[in-house]
């Protein structure tokens, strides 16, 4: 069996300061950010991840086919002009080698490297009541003593690698997508299956199809699918994005789901051919438009959900045409609806199982039992013998790369205690019981799902810099949330959840993947201009209904 961890040694590397005024977990697209801030505000600020380089998500996620499905020009930092001016993209959905490059230019044009430790994984994380300080261990045997903890370690970044008895004994390779192997693999003359049909698995299929011997694929939840239009970007498509910086900067942290397009139709507002016509000129963007910027209606209101997943199915039928893939690869009335579901881009995926090496298996009724020394073994005893298994089987999203690391705050609170029995959070910011501890990417703010990355990581690790530098400016030294904030914005996160579709719908939107995990929508659903307009009335307040104290110094013999 291929071993897929894929933590590489970073030579020479950087050990972690003992003491730091913040220490800030994970070098992706938040944590990056987040350490210039801090930086920029004088703290001494520490950066480290348990990737061999900076990339985050895109660090990770180096299987075939892995690419944006937010523009690229959106994708972007925006609090500055020439920074973001100084990279020019090679087409509007690129492929991980450049999303990992843009990152690196990030790094190097921001001179973050000399602050940041490479393969080093945060172990534990102690709070010390008496000092309002937290200790920091890492696998590196590194011991921080930090005042602030800034986790930005992204909404997907706890891969479920064990989900198969017997995974262990297969004389292949088999590889979780989100550790692929940065050296890839050889499949050529190879018999592959794939288990899993989101938006991963969907680029690793359409990807590989022609280049493997025999590929099989095990679905059992069949998606909605949108095409990806993915024009190359030359000098006069670069003019025309770069040209729109103030307007991007300007619209994306408000509009619903951080896109540069919103939603603007009303369904009761439109004759029956009006919709359709919308349908029509969103379907053929190429984008997540359809999804994002269609008809709000279809996340409230059932009978508009339905036609537009009806409109989407007979899209995909139609490409299909085969009854017996159209009854494993498109979805049913009655499943869930459109866009209730994480929504995947893709670019002749549908065709892929037109040709003749590639046979879609469904496990909806006849599930995997085991993974055998030959193959994948089903329920009812039929073996599909393969060379190599990709698994693309998903993340404990949300919470689990913080319920990986033993987070222990006041009173001996653990984040894998609390969050075993209810996932709670104050806008996916902070935790009650944990003072000076701050997140990105967590539950219950947009950044858990609904959100081009991006433009919710900005304005999280952009809350959280003024949140320290108020507190700085201020002079106390701790902060957390009280207990009725914290309820209060789970009652509204909740009761926001509750009127949508997507509450009702078995999904990781929701914990559903994750056998015993609390179910609650990870995301909040309210839009992202909503709740930036929540987290800055916060702000100004001077975070009133924060906790806020100053330690106390110890008392003399």
């Amino acid at each position: 069996m291929l071993d897929s961890t894929q933590t590489a040694v970073s030579a020479g590397r950087k050990t972690v300061p003992a003491q730091l005024d913040a220490l800030v977990i994970g070098a992706g697209v938040a944590g990056l950010y987040q350490l210039h801030q801090l930086r920029e505000l004088g703290l001494k600020v520490h950066g480290c991840d348990a990737a061999g380089d900076v990339g985050g998500t895109w660090y990770w996620n180096r299987y075939p086919g892995a690419k944006f499905d937010s523009e690229a020009y959106i994708y972007q930092y925006l609090f500055d002009e020439g920074l973001y001016k100084g990279w020019t993209w090679s087409e509007r959905f690129p492929a991980q080698p450049e999303i990992e490059r843009w990152l690196h230019y990030v790094t190097d044009s921001l001179n973050l490297r000399d602050s940041l430790s490479f393969s080093t994984t945060v172990t534990n994380a102690t709070f010390n009541e008496d000092t309002g300080r937290w200790t920091v261990e890492t696998d590196q045997r590194d011991v921080i003593d930090t005042q602030y903890l800034v986790c930005c370690t992204g909404m997907l970044s706890a891969p479920l690698q064990d989900r198969f008895p017997g995974q262990a004994s297969f004389e292949g390779d088999i590889v979780h997508t989100a550790r692929y192997p940065r050296e890839g693999l050889d499949m050529a003359g190879k018999r592959v299956g794939v288990i899993g049909t989101g938006a991963t698995g969907i680029q690793v299929i359409q990807t590989i199809a022609p280049e493997v011997d025999r590929l099989t694929v095990f679905v059992r939840t069949p998606q909605y699918v949108l095409p990806m239009k993915n024009p190359k970007y030359g000098p006069e498509e670069a003019a025309w994005y770069k040209g729109r910086f103030e307007e991007l900067r300007s619209n994306l942290p408000h509009h619903f789901a951080g896109f540069e397009y919103d939603f603007e139709n009303t369904w009761a507002d439109l004759t029956p051919a009006q919709r359709h016509a919308v349908l029509e000129e969103m379907h053929a963007d190429g984008s997540l438009k359809l999804w994002l910027a269609s008809f709000a209606e279809i996340f409230f209101d059932e009978a508009v959900s339905e036609e537009v997943s009806e409109f989407v199915r007979e899209k995909m039928r139609a490409r299909l045409k085969d009854p017996a893939l159209i009854d494993i690869l498109v979805p049913k009335s009655g499943d869930y609806g459109f866009g209730t579901h994480r929504v995947p881009l893709e670019s002749n995926y549908l065709e892929a199982y037109l040709r003749d090496n590639v046979q879609a298996v469904s496990v909806r009724d006849n599930p995997i039992a085991e993974i055998v020394p030959q193959g994948v073994k089903l329920a009812d005893g039929t073996v599909h013998e393969l060379d190599v298994i990709i698994m693309a089987v998903g993340f404990d999203a949300g919470s689990g790369a913080l319920t990986r690391i033993n987070i222990t705050g006041r009173n001996g609170m653990t984040i894998r205690d609390e969050w075993a029995k209810d996932i709670r959070t104050t806008m996916g910011l902070m935790k009650y019981g944990f003072p000076n501890f701050f997140m990105t990417g967590a539950p219950l703010a947009p950044s858990a799902a609904l959100c081009n990355m991006t433009t919710c990581l900005q304005q999280q690790t952009e809350w959280i810099a003024g949140c320290i530098g108020y507190m700085r400016d201020s002079g106390q030294d701790m902060i957390e949330p009280t207990l009725e904030t914290e309820d209060a914005w789970v009652a509204h996160h909740d009761e926001t959840a509750s009127a949508n579709l997507i509450s009702k719908t078995d999904s990781w939107y929701n914990g559903a993947n994750i056998e015993g995990k609390p179910r609650r929508v990870l995301s909040y659903t309210g839009g992202v201009g909503t709740y930036r307009a929540k987290c800055e009335e916060i702000a100004r307040s001077g975070y009133a209904s924060f906790a806020q104290t100053r330690v106390k110094a110890p008392q003399s013999a």
